[in-house]
């Protein structure tokens, strides 16, 4: 009975660390950089939803545009990983991410299918600081 108790604390506890690791993710991230078919801008957007991570990453590059699902999220310590499936002339190609966040910046290895891999870095987008205005004297 006793050892029951002990591994639900500690399924607890590993689950409670795991989502506050998560949290360090949530919000929204912008990349722009360069590859081998121009300049490519991204936003990605992480929410966690009942304790799962969802993602989507809308992209603007020479080849298009859009928003796709990000798959396969995970966050662990400070190490992130996901991908996306793009759909290029009717066949698919999966782009996969790794690397680490700390503080406001995403250092990411990305591996294009078998193509090759870039060295980004997504930064969190702030949310605007709400401007004070001085009450309106009478």
């Amino acid at each position: 009975m006793k050892l029951t108790k002990l591994l639900v604390v500690a399924a607890l506890f590993f689950s409670a660390l795991s989502l506050s690791h998560a949290a360090e993710l949530v919000g929204n991230w912008t990349a722009e950089f360069d590859s081998q078919i121009g300049v490519q801008k991204y936003k990605y957007e992480f929410k966690s939803q009942e304790g799962k991570l969802t993602g989507k990453a809308t992209y603007n590059q020479s080849m298009g545009q859009g928003t796709v699902d990000l798959k396969n999220i995970s966050v662990h310590d400070d190490v992130v990983s996901f991908s996306e499936t793009l759909n290029i002339n009717g066949g698919d190609l999966t782009i996969t991410y790794a690397g680490k966040i700390k503080g406001d910046e995403m250092s990411l290895t990305r591996t294009v299918g078998e193509f090759g891999t870039e060295e980004i870095v997504a930064k969190r987008v702030k949310d605007p600081v709400p401007e004070t205005k001085p009450a309106a004297s009478k």
